[in-house]
């Protein structure tokens, strides 16, 4: 019996072991970024501390379009000029069309 089903055994495992992984080649190498020449890539960032609120400034060609506010405890949030009219809007998140869930889960 135990011969029989180390046979068996055997027998299913061969067709396994006879498989060759396919030949793989190399991926070409990654095109390097584009440079653009004249612009400035990066923002420039200003960071300043505002009592105990550390707020970095973000701007683009001398032109502030976010300010990140860090509160010593609790999350940190954004003020943005989504309009580029010099309008700063309160967001929690960067992401758009993201909101915190507000379900009531329990009222006394």
């Amino acid at each position: 019996m135990r011969i029989a089903l180390a046979t068996f055994l055997a027998a299913l495992a061969l067709p396994a072991a006879a498989q060759q992984p396919p030949a793989l080649e190399p991926l070409p190498d990654a095109p390097p970024p584009p440079i653009i020449e004249g612009e400035e890539v990066e923002p420039e960032v200003t960071i300043v501390k505002k009592g105990e609120d550390t707020v970095e400034e973000f701007r683009i060609h001398g032109k502030l379009y976010m300010v990140k506010v860090t509160p010593p405890h609790g999350t940190p949030y954004y003020l943005v000029d989504r309009q580029g009219q010099g309008t700063l809007e309160r967001m929690d998140t960067l992401e758009p069309g993201t909101s915190v869930p507000m379900w009531v889960l329990k009222r006394w």
